[in-house]
């Protein structure tokens, strides 16, 4: 109950997510439909761009939505991207929520990205700071985001219950587990607040996960894919996600449907983030 930090988040995800598995597998059924039942066959993704080659590149391969991440340069980077790929497709806007953007500079940095008719603003300022994220959500017409930094359902419940936020996105790989997940989903609904997790940077089985939770629950938006961080990504698991038109097809075979090739995987050590 008691436990915020993600480190142990995640180990207890990393469980969570194989006891799903395991007895998905036992009983020959998705882990989706242990879930309640998928109300979904695909599962809308957004991919990462900062340029509008990438935008582009991301919009021909049947990408809808697309997302940049930073605060230096932003407002021009998404005026650019709007201009590149039309009014069509969607556009997001993570500004990381440093600590040294006040409330007023995110929403002066807010009100210039309206015009480009954003989908959500991910954590315009520290979502731990509810006074402050509260300013900014009454100061903004825009969609807000944020949660990916929380590990509990009670780490998100203020943001949700003061409906701060329109959008949540947990990070796969470090909320607890589909158990934990489930809840988020169910408290979110509740108050209107659509599901978008992240997935992408913490390995191909979270991503997995995610697709049979956004199967069973009704307030699915979409689902982060990042495709080109590291070409052997779909090499260390047995069934890589089908993508079919910007949408990964939900899996249908037990459990979560795939299976870790730890030989493979141990033909890439981690180097602690050192860097070249």
């Amino acid at each position: 109950h008691g436990l915020t930090g993600v480190v142990g988040a995640g180990a207890i995800t990393g469980l969570d997510m194989a006891l799903w598995d395991i007895k998905g597998k036992a009983l020959g059924t998705p882990v989706w439909n242990l879930l309640g039942g998928k109300v979904r066959d695909r599962i809308r993704l957004y991919g990462h761009a900062s340029t509008p080659a990438k935008a582009l590149s991301l919009k021909a391969r049947g990408y809808t939505a697309v997302k940049a991440g930073g605060v230096a340069g932003t407002v021009a980077k998404a005026a650019a991207l709007r201009a590149a790929v039309g009014p069509e497709m969607d556009l997001m806007v993570d500004l990381h929520g440093p600590p040294w953007l006040t409330p007023a500079d995110a929403i002066a940095m807010g009100r210039a990205l309206e015009p480009f008719g954003l989908l959500f603003v991910e954590d315009p300022v520290p979502p731990d700071n509810l006074d402050a994220f509260a300013r900014v959500r009454d100061a903004l017409s825009v969609p807000l985001a944020a949660g990916e930094r929380f590990a509990t359902i009670w780490g998100a419940r203020p943001l949700i219950e003061r409906e701060l936020v329109d959008v949540i996105p947990p990070d796969t790989g470090r909320f607890g587990g589909l158990t934990q997940m489930r809840k988020l989903a169910a408290m979110a609904e509740a108050h209107h607040v659509m599901m978008a997790p992240h997935s992408g940077s913490l390995g191909p089985v979270a991503e997995i996960a995610a697709l049979h939770l956004l199967a069973a629950i009704p307030n699915a938006l979409m689902l982060e894919r990042v495709e080109d961080d590291w070409p052997e990504r779909n090499t260390v698991i047995t069934a890589p996600p089908v993508i079919e038109a910007g949408h990964a097809l939900v899996p249908t075979a037990p459990g979560l449907g795939v299976d870790i090739d730890e030989a493979r995987v141990a033909e890439f050590p981690s180097r602690r983030n050192v860097g070249d």
